[in-house]
């Protein structure tokens, strides 16, 4: 066993998470360690099941996945985490370069290109969709978003960008608060940044914007 990649699936749809689990674990030399309905599980799974490989999906309830992601780093930092999605956002592409993962894939590919990218990334190359590597630079520092003119999103922070996922979501700010382990006060300031960037001074214009731009989508 201790030769084989240990694989971690973590995506909401259990039909999604079934079949990428029993795809992956037909092939020579992987075993799925474990899945996870959430990034919440997934924190925990990665602790237990300790992974080579995490796929993850983007777009889940609960803990945003970005968020998981750095806490994962933290507790097993030798996992290597790729993004699934359905979309592709600039926002979500560049968020997923910040917090380390090693690939991003939507789940347009097919089963051999997600096998070919586990493989890829166990061995310590990164990997990413032919739609996502056309956006990027890669050089000796590593890969980023190429931009060529920014939006009033790509003006917030990590953080601003999150909370406003939230208010999307229905959380009202004490559930934010709960949500990220951050005060309120705190999440005060952060949707007072929200509305003055994007000269948007009501909740509710806050979330149709999230909406509207696809950043719930990912």
């Amino acid at each position: 066993m201790s030769d084989k990649i240990r694989i971690l699936v973590v995506d909401d749809h259990a039909l999604v998470r079934g079949t990428v689990a029993e795809c992956l674990a037909a092939e020579p030399g992987f075993h799925i360690a474990g899945t996870a309905a959430s990034a919440d599980e997934a924190i925990q799974q990665a602790v237990e099941c300790q992974p080579d490989v995490i796929l993850m999906d983007i777009d889940m309830p609960g803990l945003i996945c970005f968020d998981a992601a750095t806490t994962i780093e933290s507790t097993n930092p030798k996992a290597r985490i790729v993004f699934l999605s359905s979309f592709l956002h600039d926002w979500y592409i560049e968020r997923a370069l910040e917090v380390g993962a090693r690939g991003y894939l939507t789940k347009r590919e097919p089963p051999e290109a997600v096998i070919a990218a586990v493989r890829t990334v166990a061995g310590g190359g990164i990997c990413f969709s032919e739609e996502v590597r056309s956006r990027l630079t890669l050089d000796a520092n590593g890969a980023r978003l190429t931009r060529t003119s920014r939006s009033r999103a790509s003006t917030l922070t990590a953080r601003e960008m999150e909370v406003l996922r939230y208010i999307a979501k229905g959380l009202s700010k004490k559930e934010i608060a709960t949500t990220m382990h951050l005060s309120v006060k705190t999440i005060d300031r952060h949707c007072f940044n929200l509305m003055t960037k994007l000269d948007i001074h009501d909740r509710v214009e806050l979330a149709r914007y999230a909406i509207r731009e696809g950043l719930m989508n990912a």
